[in-house]
């Protein structure tokens, strides 16, 4: 089966040899997102709320592109540079699940891109 890059162009260009999405056939693979707001190019900063925002915005981008939303989501999966963030995380996450969410895993990691606080992978099914 042919593999096609889904590209956004409202998220943030890969920061390495990865592409944000990659779809076979009606399941749609995302790269791990973090808060990187691509009109600025900046990292988002402050609190962990607005870094789990922006991430699940650069997600909602990458999915559109796919001609997806978060009710297409099946899989999620957190890397958090501290545990301790997770109520904070879960709360935003939350917001773009009112319905059914999707399975997941959270994962505390000693590091992440930029040294940021959370990325937020996922897999959606069309």
């Amino acid at each position: 089966m042919a593999k096609t890059v889904i590209y956004a162009a409202q998220a943030p260009e890969p920061i390495g040899p990865y592409s944000q999405a990659i779809q076979v056939g009606n399941q749609l693979w995302v790269s791990g997102q973090i808060a990187i707001d691509r009109a600025s190019g900046q990292l988002v900063s402050g609190d962990i709320q607005a870094e789990t925002q922006m991430v699940m915005t650069n997600l909602q981008h990458i999915l559109s592109a796919a001609g997806m939303t978060f009710d297409h989501v099946v899989k999620c999966t957190i890397f958090l540079k501290d545990m301790g963030t997770f109520p904070q995380v879960n709360e935003v996450y939350g917001r773009f699940f009112p319905g059914q969410p999707p399975a997941r895993e959270t994962v505390e990691v000693s590091r992440l891109p930029k040294d940021v606080r959370v990325e937020i992978s996922c897999i959606a099914v069309k």
